[in-house]
């Protein structure tokens, strides 16, 4: 795309391509175009102070009059996503900010880098640079202030050159993913997503003992929790044990009132598993129980649970076997920002009773023992919690910065060592601290928890997740986190992971499971349709706020190998309240809302549409059953209530010849149908019959069209006479559902063939009577595919095919 103007700070104003930014930009904010990464429309913001300090509140400009969305921490471990359009609704310890102008003066008569809406998006990425972290904060004066802070008295600087990139551009995503490539060529402290080894885990179905046990969690409870799975068939394939299988002790109770639990206060007195998995509680532990999961429910890999610290309250000091970790107990020292969003921060079980931390220089050893002895157990990766608590131990260290980093660098260089699959999940770890410095770890836990108690936590879990994931998804693959399949809101949560691009896994109590509902997620070999990418908010939902706005849907746009899918949710009603300081339900009876849905919605659709699409598609909804064909331009409309939620499967059109289509939906009683497509091709043929191959390459003409179909008249009168006849469906969950009439012209030399993952242990083949099949069971040692033609259209009406 050409640039059309440079971004800059002119006449006290930040100028994003002639739109207006900032006014009343001060003397010593100071603007650094970036020239290494070849970004004309980069800079470095930075500026200079009269004193040397370890913390800094720099005013940056007067933001007013434009929208704004922006990730910000509501509490030490995570982000949430907040709106607005002043400087002084930018929240404290905002992280991310991207900002949409429209009153951009045009450039002479080339309106060629111009979209059609005349927006320009700006933002801004408040950065590390040495031992100091920077965020955004608002003012009473609508002012926008840099929080530039070491953690650490002794680390002090008067000034920052580099404290926050901005880029600026007419395409949102773009503009983002722009903005990360450059920092990260600036920073060198961190690898982007696309270039990161993605764990196995993330195409299988899993299951997490945490909800089910709690820390009460046993070995004969992991065996239960799996069979229970298998035998509904939904089997797990990959198993997480969470906290509750280590060695700890608590400290003696201190008088003092908390905000968690004794385990909090808890301490790692042995890397080895406790009496609870021990067998006969004398002997083999998880060097016993691990081959016992995977040979005898085919589970693919084994993960457990530790803090960064090693526990929730660090490694016992002095304790036996512990004494080479050199750990001392350190008392937590949070930033203003934070105990401005969560001050019963200030109480927390780790301030008040503090942290048996490592030895900086002991900690490579203490992970590298940690994890060699759970590799040797069979283990392939852990899932790594509370990881921001390290930016708040930074004193005598030198700094917040410097003891994350030397962590996360012993951190990764272990799992490297010893999980050679990448095999680690960050959580907890919401602090640009942790996210610059990233080199290896793929996986990040994207929001707060799932909390089945909460009602007011499920449609913010959902919100929340789409909004961090513009940011954290540059970085990482974001994790939706488990959820219930047997809840009031579990269908809503399994559409979002459908659509989100994630790994997908529950954490149902043995013998609770909805099995319908896991069988639209859940293949029967345990693999699950994974989007091709982070699946973040629409363009038209970056700015409008689904959580409180009482007007606007959620839309989530991804990816398929050769379609697109969005998904709509009401979220509204619930939000975190910044008077109170955490979620609460604001408006107890959110009304319906309506919205529409356009091909456009999915954002990179044309990448992976056919050649020479005309942006015409077909579009299949999950809940409703329909099959649409929606011209380019065109919008469906929708009317959801709060916790409802629609799927849509977005297939471009192919023409295949004059009056005759085609465009694949998938496994259409999977929420993300589209991700069954593995391969689509369209041939032309010498023949005069439409033949459609099965995978393997063989030719063979169709056979058996009338078998397991239910047709008013002969198919083959239908096809010759081209009479118009109506036909039934008899798949999935449309059973005997009325199609209007359809017309089937003779198609002479086209041959078309798609391919997809479908039910390996179905023994009777059922199809849509409308589609023109040709399936083959393939049989191998890993796995079981059936290749089918998925779907099909003609002039007057819309094909589509399934499989049970």
């Amino acid at each position: 795309m050409e640039i059309c103007e440079d971004l800059k700070i002119e006449d006290a104003k930040l100028l994003a391509y002639g739109a207006q930014i900032l006014s009343e930009v001060p003397g010593n904010i100071i603007f650094t175009p970036d020239r290494k990464s070849g970004l004309n429309n980069g800079g470095f913001l930075g500026f200079k102070a009269s004193e040397s300090k370890h913390t800094h509140s720099v005013p940056i400009g007067v933001f007013k009059g434009l929208r704004f969305m922006c990730c910000f921490r509501f509490k030490l471990w995570w982000m949430t996503q907040r709106m607005g359009s002043l400087g002084m609704e930018v929240p404290l310890e905002t992280q991310f900010m991207l900002v949409e102008s429209t009153d951009s003066p045009p450039f002479g008569d080339d309106m060629d880098c111009r979209p059609e809406n005349n927006s320009v998006y700006t933002v801004f990425l408040p950065l590390l640079e040495g031992a100091f972290r920077t965020s955004l904060q608002g003012n009473e004066k609508n002012e926008i202030e840099l929080c530039v802070e070491s953690g650490d008295p002794v680390a002090q600087t008067s000034e920052g050159l580099h404290s926050v990139y901005i880029n600026t551009g007419y395409d949102p995503f773009e503009v983002i993913t722009g903005a990360v490539r450059a920092v990260e060529s600036h920073m060198q402290s961190f690898t982007r997503r696309e270039n990161k080894r993605m764990p196995g885990i993330l195409d299988y179905f899993g299951w997490c003992t945490w909800d089910a046990f709690y820390t009460d969690v046993t070995a004969e409870g992991v065996m239960e929790g799996l069979k229970s799975l298998a035998e509904g068939g939904s089997p797990a394939r990959f198993l997480i044990i969470d906290d509750g299988w280590q060695s700890v002790a608590a400290d003696k109770p201190l008088d003092v009132t908390v905000t968690e639990g004794t385990q909090y206060s808890s301490r790692l007195t042995n890397i080895k598993e406790n009496q609870k998995f021990l067998k006969d509680g004398k002997s083999f532990g998880l060097h016993h129980i691990v081959p016992e999961v995977k040979n005898k429910f085919d589970v693919k890999y084994v993960y457990v649970w530790h803090a960064l610290a090693g526990y929730w309250g660090g490694v016992q000091p002095d304790g036996e076997g512990m004494e080479q970790y050199e750990s001392v107990v350190t008392y937590p020292v949070h930033s203003p920002g934070i105990l401005g969003n969560q001050p019963d921060m200030a109480i927390d079980s780790l301030t008040v009773n503090g942290l048996g931390l490592v030895n900086p220089k002991k900690v490579a050893d203490f992970f590298n023992e940690l994890h060699g002895y759970l590799r040797t157990a069979g283990i392939d990766g852990v899932k790594v919690d509370a990881q921001s608590i390290l930016e708040t131990l930074g004193a005598g260290f030198g700094g917040r910065v410097s003891i994350t980093k030397q962590f996360n660098q012993a951190l990764e260089e272990s799992i490297a060592k010893n999980f050679p699959d990448n095999g680690c999940i960050a959580c907890m770890c919401h602090n640009t601290d942790s996210i610059y410095s990233s080199k290896q770890t793929a996986v990040v836990r994207a929001s707060d928890d799932f909390w089945p108690k909460d009602p007011a936590s499920h449609t913010i879990h959902i919100a929340s997740v789409a909004y961090n994931t513009l940011f954290l998804g540059e970085f990482m693959q974001p994790d939706w986190d488990m959820f219930h399949s047997l809840h009031p809101a579990a269908e809503y949560h399994a559409a979002a992971r459908a659509v989100g691009g994630c790994s997908v896994y529950v954490s149902d109590k043995p013998g609770n499971h909805d099995f319908d509902l896991l069988r639209k997620i859940v293949l029967p070999d345990g693999r699950v349709l994974r989007a091709q990418l982070p699946g973040r908010p629409t363009r038209d939902c970056l700015f409008t706020d689904p959580a409180r706005d009482g007007v606007s849907l959620l839309k989530i746009w991804n990816l398929n190998l050769f379609g697109g899918v969005v998904g709509a949710f009401n979220c509204q009603g619930a939000g975190w309240c910044k008077v109170n300081k955490k979620n609460a339900i604001h408006d107890t009876a959110p009304k319906a809302i309506t919205g529409s849905v356009h091909a456009s919605d999915v954002d990179s659709l044309a990448k992976v549409a056919v050649d020479g699409w005309k942006g015409d598609c077909v579009v299949y909804t999950h809940r409703g059953g329909e099959l649409i064909r929606l011209p380019r331009g065109a919008a469906i409309p929708l009317t959801l209530k709060v916790l409802e939620f629609e799927i849509f499967s977005i297939s471009p059109i192919k023409t295949l010849a004059p009056g005759m289509f085609f465009a694949p939906i998938g496994l259409i009683n999977m929420f993300n149908s589209g991700g069954a497509i593995e391969t689509l091709g369209y041939e032309i043929l010498e023949h005069d019959l439409l033949n459609m191959y099965n995978m393997s390459g063989d030719s063979e003409p169709i056979e058996g069209l009338n078998e397991n179909m239910t047709w008013s008249n002969d198919f083959s009168q239908q096809a010759t006479s081209n009479n118009t006849q109506t036909s039934k469906i008899n798949s999935g969950n449309h059973k005997d559902s009325e199609l209007a009439p359809a017309v089937f012209p003779i198609v002479n030399h086209v041959k078309f063939e798609a391919s997809a993952t479908i039910d390996s242990q179905s023994k009777e083949l059922q199809y849509d009577i409308y589609s023109l099949i040709q399936a083959r069971r393939v049989d191998d040692e890993s796995s079981r595919q059936l290749g089918t033609v998925i779907a099909g259209i003609n002039t007057q009406q819309l094909l589509y095919g399934n499989s049970p």
